[in-house]
């Protein structure tokens, strides 16, 4: 479960944290409001029926859970994209100095969606498990269960934003250079050992294994193995699942977590070697490797990342689809940047941490081996355990191995102990590989020069942005202006008339585009697009509508295109009374005039 919900909250948080807020949102707040109140509102439902129909037992319970958990990560994904949740959070960051209070924000907004489950929930979980609950007293206890899920994220952000605070000069760029990424990261390193393991304990309601021959005979086997660990009661679903876990680094802050389920069905042959279990957890290192797995990823991620945006924005297919599409720029970009990192996580933690977390797991049940010298106590354990809980015993898992499954390798190593040297080298090597792998990819992708992939592509993002708004604001000719003017000063003379024409049908009584036609109708590069008679018409028509400097330029340029050489010095003459400023560029104009054809 705990893995599960691990993925859970990454995909949220990830959704939430990399959304970029539009500068002015599609909905009003009113109406954005009541559309997130109906989406709550209809989950709410779903969740009612779908626990009524389901949890007949553990195994629906858990099915009609683990359901309605994807579902709410794709309800948040949607009130995230569609009805734009971080634009109304966002001014909790007070102004973008403290970010992490508008993702705490969004954060609560996904767990909303999570205690609407967990209220549907209760009935059918104080039925399965035979214990009653207050509404409120078992959504607490859900948000405690997963609170130490999500800490680590919080905190480290939380430190992150507030060191950015501080008054000290050149601290930024430290902390968001390389150098920055380790100093945050061993941190969080010091989060996990020190803090965490306690917080988890308190969190869950753990309580110290009572004295008495149990815990003195555990403790025993733990002395025999070298291995040291307070023990706690884990009261995780009232106590009746059979399961053992152990948090913590150090020794003097390492807990084993035992159910009473466990405590209570097992012999005392078979606890210990669910703690060799726990203890070869401990003797492989796993907690470290999982800790640099998650780093991996963040190397990996971060690589990603980096010249995604320049790949997007220099891809005909993001124009295209900018075009057929109600979504403005940055939104698109924003969503097409996220996609492939969102793909990464689920691919990543499914497959990559989830084949060596699988691994690991064997490699633990193999240590029973050196334990005990034998694995047929915690073959029986775990018989005992796929009898009693309810689920299937050749039911995969995404990062164990099913129980039949490792009942099967158990029984191998049984009659082949070389198995479980192999079963260690193959993981040794394969954790190598996977660093190697990483190392390369991420050497590979930061040496791709984003400046030739972004060149040019300046130019089509500012394109499409004055498109877009001309399609949002069809009846409006500045858009189509600043699209004219824009295709005009990079040479694009054919596109940057039709904008002009477009604009000219929908105003046409405005000096601007009037006079920018003409001007372009007079000096483009392409002759072939010239039309100096049209173009004096034009221009006549703004200077009657706006007499300025640069109009009468224009009309004075349109008079000497077409052969009116005196008129078009006189429009110059009284250019140069109106704008005495630029009288220099004028007198050019007219010395121009009188030494030149127009057109040579």
């Amino acid at each position: 479960m705990l893995y599960t919900n691990l993925l859970y909250f990454l995909v949220a948080i990830f959704v939430f944290s990399t959304n970029t807020p539009a500068p002015r949102p599609a909905l009003p707040p009113f109406w954005a409001l009541a559309a997130l109140a109906v989406v709550y509102w209809g989950f709410g439902r779903l969740a009612a029926r779908m626990f009524h129909r389901s949890a007949s037992g553990p195994a629906g319970y858990f099915s009609a859970e683990k359901k309605l958990s994807v579902l709410a990560v794709l309800v948040f994904a949607g009130c995230v994209y569609l009805l734009e949740l971080k634009y109304y959070l966002n001014p909790l960051s007070l102004g973008g100095r403290l970010p992490v209070l508008a993702d705490v924000a969004g954060l609560g907004c996904f767990f909303l969606l999570l205690i609407l489950m967990w209220r549907a929930a209760r009935p059918h979980y104080q039925r399965i498990f035979q214990r009653s609950y207050t509404p409120w007293a078992f959504v607490r206890s859900n948000v405690k269960a997963n609170l130490p899920i999500i800490l680590p994220w919080l905190t480290l952000s939380l430190v992150f934003d507030c060191l950015l605070l501080l008054p000290i000069p050149g601290l930024d760029g430290v902390l968001r250079s390389p150098w920055g990424d380790l100093v945050l990261f061993a941190l969080f390193l010091l989060f996990l050992i020190l803090v965490f393991p306690p917080l988890v304990r308190t969190l869950w309601g753990c309580t110290p294994l009572p004295p008495g021959p149990l815990r003195q005979r555990l403790r025993a086997f733990c002395q025999s193995q070298g291995f040291h660990s307070e023990m706690y009661v884990w009261p995780i679903f009232e106590g009746q699942v059979l399961t053992a876990g152990i948090v913590g680094i150090v020794p003097k802050l390492r807990y084993l977590l035992l159910t009473p389920a466990l405590l209570e069905t097992l012999n005392e042959e078979e606890l210990d070697s669910v703690l060799a279990h726990e203890i070869g957890h401990v003797r492989h290192r796993h907690l470290l490797l999982y800790i640099a797995l998650f780093l991996g990823f963040s190397l990996l991620a971060g690589a990603v990342a980096k010249p995604l945006p320049h790949l997007i924005l220099s891809s005909d297919f993001f124009y295209r689809l900018l075009a057929s599409l109600p979504v403005a720029p940055g939104n698109l970009l924003g969503i097409l940047a996220t996609l492939p990192l969102l793909v990464l996580i689920l691919v990543y933690f499914r497959f990559v941490f989830g084949y060596f977390a699988r691994n690991f797991e064997r490699q633990a049940d193999a240590f029973v081996f050196r334990a005990l010298g034998t694995g047929w106590p915690l073959v029986r354990s775990f018989e005992k355990i796929a009898l009693l809980g309810g689920g299937s015993r050749e039911e995969k898992n995404w990062h164990h191995f099913g129980i039949g499954e490792r009942i099967d390798f158990l029984q191998r190593c049984e009659r082949d102990r070389s198995l479980i040297d192999r079963h260690d080298r193959r993981v040794r090597r394969h954790l190598l590989a996977y660093a190697v792998c990483i190392g390369l990819g991420v050497l590979v992708l930061q040496g791709i020069d984003v400046g030739k992939l972004s060149e040019g592509y300046e130019t089509k993002y500012a394109e499409a942005v004055l498109m877009q708004k001309a399609r949002q604001d069809p009846e409006n000719s500045l858009w189509l202006l600043y699209l004219g003017d824009f295709l005009q000063g990079r040479q694009m003379e054919q596109r940057a008339i039709d904008a002009y024409e477009k604009a000219l049908a929908l105003t046409p009584m405005s000096a601007e585009i009037n006079n920018n036609l003409a001007w372009l109708l007079i000096t483009a590069q392409d002759k072939r697009l010239r039309n100096p008679e049209r173009a004096l018409t034009l221009a006549h028509t703004a200077a009657l509508l706006k007499e300025r400097g640069f109009i009468l330029d224009t009309l004075a340029t349109a008079y000497w295109a077409n052969g009116l050489v005196e008129e078009a010095v006189a429009t110059q003459l009284k250019a140069i009374r109106l704008d005495p400023e630029n009288r220099v560029y004028y007198q050019g104009q007219m010395e121009k005039f009188r030494r030149q054809r127009w057109g040579e």
